[in-house]
């Protein structure tokens, strides 16, 4: 039977451990279990290119390439860490895929994204992440120098910070015409998304929309899908 488990803003960083030590525990004892894994963006806190920030994370990287021996790996990026590259997928054994992407599991489609996309009422995040993403601010920033990156990377990120005390939870939640939109593309599919950390399952007309939650240093959740869709927590104690 064809599974897959789906997981999504985890938002690793260097320095917390923890968290790091439970995403390998749930790649040794759940993930490696099933046939696919699925995840949908924000795997990192942030990613400064391959050929800086992947010596950071060596014991993730292993992890996932140990894992990619028993299933398959495709990774999203999120808006946290959308220069993951090529570097990344060849070390890991990944496939980084892009949004939407459609999934079929035992005759049933899903579509899958990280959700940013669907935030389209925050018309300041969105055009923000139009420039940032664009592929020639990319190519720049990749050739920087490990400091300016980092400077700039840490301003953003406190830029943004500051942003959201000031934006309704309404705002930067999804957008309900343009999910809708969306999923007139995929008739008889259901959604699964992350990137809001607002873990739910929206159950509409057409179709069900399942939210991701994000992941702490302790505790995690992931959707399990085979013969039926389930969610799974995650978390440090012993099985």
């Amino acid at each position: 039977m064809n599974q897959a488990l789906i997981i999504a803003d985890l938002h690793l960083t260097a320095d917390e451990a923890d968290k790091t030590l439970l995403f390998i525990k749930f790649c040794q004892e759940q993930a490696v279990m099933t046939d696919q894994l699925f995840i949908l963006g924000d795997l990192f806190n942030v990613w400064l290119g391959d050929d800086l920030s992947i010596d950071y994370y060596q014991k993730v990287v292993l992890a996932l390439k140990t894992l990619s021996l028993k299933t398959k790996i495709f990774i999203m990026t999120g808006n946290r860490d959308f220069l993951l590259g090529d570097d990344f997928a060849k070390q890991t054994n990944c496939t980084l895929i892009d949004a939407p992407y459609l999934l079929e599991v035992n005759n049933q489609q899903y579509v899958l994204m990280h959700g940013d996309e669907l935030c389209t009422d925050d018309k300041g995040y969105q055009h923000l992440k139009s420039a940032l993403q664009h592929s020639i601010t990319k190519f720049i920033f990749l050739h920087l120098g490990i400091g300016l990156r980092l400077k700039i990377s840490d301003q953003l990120r406190q830029k943004s910070i500051k942003a959201q005390q000031h934006k309704s939870c309404e705002i930067m939640d999804v957008n309900i015409v343009t999910v809708n939109q969306l999923m007139q593309k995929y008739p008889g599919a259901n959604l699964i998304h992350g990137h809001t950390h607002r873990l739910d399952t929206h159950v509409n007309n057409d179709f069900t929309r399942y939210v991701l939650g994000d992941w702490s240093n302790n505790q995690g959740n992931a959707i399990k899908i085979n013969h039926q869709l389930n969610r799974l927590e995650i978390s440090t104690a012993v099985n």
